[in-house]
């Protein structure tokens, strides 16, 4: 008897073809075949029945191979795992979403991931090839291509399954050359279900043949000349951008700062790639690093674009344009001198660029003698004022720095740090310190909230053995608290640590500034955030002291479970931190705010019944 599916005592289709010369696949087969060439891992999404072949091929055959598929419980969460793997392995993740609403639902996820030139696979089902570009009425359409072009280095529609090897590698070629970032492959669903004749061992090539393994050689007069201008400087700096940490370069940073007796101030996503507590590191933001920057007659800037965390490069706090010189480092030609005019730009791989600078000068000879006591004195002054307020202030509510403190020094120096939120991550930045690069994770650039939780998971996923908690304030936590459900479902027994003080206290505290504290739109609930974590498997405890802060840390050990540790913040307290008034110069510039007027109370008519 037949059905829609044929006769049923047919034989399934691949032993139809193992007797063939030539295997025939579908497109979502020669898809799992492209991914597992390059290595990659993990796929994080939500299937769709526009996908279902390429699930199954994962199934059948990328799961015996390494290639494992992760479901979230909403796809911005995918992109944002895709994301972290990448932060704390270096490898390439991928990130799907089915036609129309689950496409979309990435957006969130992957801009973050662009903002920060993560690489990762964008892939998208559509419908039908012969319904869409342009679309004709067909359920769920959207244009896809389009939508991901401003958040992606390159997007492309695959129009026929023949064409699903060259793409696919031209699409890892993009993510992976000159300044890395997310690339966007939308597939129609006729194209990933349609068979061709193919042999993946020929068609389908190693890496090494289609795109650049090895990071171009800088030029040697550049270097020497770089060197050189560093050899004789009074005082050099480097200032180091996330990029040392992308491409491995971190130690190469630590024996140059060594080799020339020079301190280091990261930018505020490149934090790790020196230990905060060497004598040559200061915090960012820190008197110490404000005093260096100023002082500095040669800065090396590597890997980074000057943002407005690193205030443009403008003086002050840095040194005058022409003044203070400026060599910069980067992979990308466009991010020379974009911020600050350069004295000496060197396009290429920081990694080699520092090691040839290094090589350089030891042939030099140098011994340097340069005292950075008084920066660093400086910067551990700071924090100290930050350490004082943390351990005086009252037991409840808990001042967020507390919670900080008792956090950090809980776990050790290699656990992977996930920050996310507004004021918590300010004061976060103040006593959380980071040792090693790969273990802080943040969506800086973007700001973007809510990425926190998924970014913890993926962590855990890609770094078993290594403790990971998160830092996040009740805001951002809620906007992806369903992936409680994906933490307890993988067992990533991770740790999250919740700033409840029931609003939005970033913008709360510039409406308290800024608008004499009118405030609108910003005030939540005190909702129970542990019995939330307990209806979805995890472990919930709250805590209302700072006395109970450490015993709750040691009960979510112990419990082997991803947690949940509520932590009622003092409300008033977490408003301001110090740095809010000068973040809100910086976003604010060139914005003329209105005079701070008392608030008028107009008295509503009294009316007879």
């Amino acid at each position: 008897m037949g059905g829609l599916n044929g006769d049923v005592n047919k034989p399934p289709r691949q032993n139809i073809y193992a007797a063939m010369s030539e295997v025939r696949l579908s497109g979502g087969e020669i898809l799992v075949e492209c991914l597992l060439r390059e290595g990659v891992e993990y796929v994080f999404g939500i299937p769709g029945d526009r996908s279902l072949p390429f699930y199954d091929a994962i199934y059948r055959i990328g799961a015996k191979k390494g290639l494992r598929f992760v479901m979230t419980r909403h796809e911005q969460a995918a992109a944002h795992m895709a994301d972290a793997y990448h932060r704390v392995t270096g490898k390439v993740a991928v990130c799907h979403g089915t036609v129309g609403p689950g496409a979309a639902d990435l957006v969130p996820g992957v801009y973050a991931a662009y903002a920060d030139s993560i690489p990762m696979i964008v892939i998208t089902s559509q419908n039908q090839t012969f319904r869409i570009y342009p679309d004709h009425g067909s359920m769920q359409a959207l244009d896809q291509h389009n939508l991901f072009k401003p958040i992606t280095k390159w997007s492309v529609v695959i129009n026929h399954v023949s064409r699903i090897p060259e793409l696919l590698q031209r699409a890892f070629r993009i993510a992976l050359s000159g300044r890395p970032g997310p690339v966007h492959i939308d597939i129609p669903s006729d194209v990933v279900a349609e068979e061709v004749s193919l042999d993946p061992e020929k068609t389908i090539p190693p890496p090494s043949m289609y795109r650049p393994i090895h990071p171009p050689t800088p030029d040697a007069s550049l270097i020497r000349e770089a060197a050189l201008m560093l050899a004789h400087a009074q005082l050099p700096l480097i200032h180091s951008g996330a990029g040392v940490i992308r491409c491995g370069a971190s130690e190469e940073v630590r024996s140059l700062a060594e080799l020339l007796k020079a301190p280091v101030i990261t930018s505020l996503a490149g934090r790790g790639a020196v230990p905060e507590d060497a004598e040559y590191c200061l915090i960012p933001g820190s008197p110490g690093a404000l005093v260096a920057e100023s002082m500095a007659d040669v800065v090396l800037h590597v890997g980074g674009k000057l943002g407005d965390g690193d205030m443009w490069g403008r003086s002050p706090p840095w040194g005058e344009v022409g003044v203070q010189r400026w060599i910069q480092i980067d992979i990308d030609p466009e991010m020379i001198g974009l911020n600050r005019p350069v004295d000496l730009g060197i396009v290429g791989d920081a990694k080699l660029v520092l090691r040839k600078i290094i090589e350089e000068l030891r042939g030099m000879n140098l011994e340097p003698v340069r005292d950075l006591s008084e920066f660093r004195r400086l910067t551990e002054e700071w924090e100290r004022r930050f350490l004082e307020i943390a351990l005086s202030s009252p037991s409840h509510p808990i001042h967020p720095l507390r919670v900080v403190y008792e956090v950090r020094r809980f776990f050790p120096r290699d656990a992977i740090s996930v920050v996310d939120g507004g004021n918590t991550a300010v004061w976060a930045h103040y006593l959380n310190r980071i040792y090693e690069p790969r273990t802080f994770l943040w969506a800086g650039d973007s700001g973007h909230l809510g990425a926190g939780l998924p970014y913890a998971i993926a962590s855990k996923l890609a770094m078993p053995e290594r403790d990971v908690y998160v830092l996040v304030g009740d805001g951002a936590f809620m906007l992806n608290v369903q992936e409680l459900e994906t933490a307890a479902r993988l067992k990533t027994d991770i740790i999250t640590i919740v700033f409840n003080d029931a609003q939005w206290g970033m913008i709360k505290g510039a409406q308290k500034l800024l608008f004499n504290s009118r405030y609108i739109g910003v005030d939540f609930m005190d909702v129970r955030h542990d019995l939330v974590a307990e209806a979805m498997g995890c472990k919930g405890i709250r805590v209302e002291r700072a006395e109970d802060l450490r015993d709750a840390l040691d009960e979510a050990v112990a419990s082997g479970r991803p947690s949940v540790i509520d932590v009622r913040v003092d409300s008033e307290a977490n408003l301001t931190p110090p740095d809010l008034e000068t973040l809100a110069a910086i976003w604010l510039e060139g914005v003329e705010m209105p005079e701070r007027k008392e608030e008028v109370r107009i008295e509503q008519p009294q009316t007879n019944p």
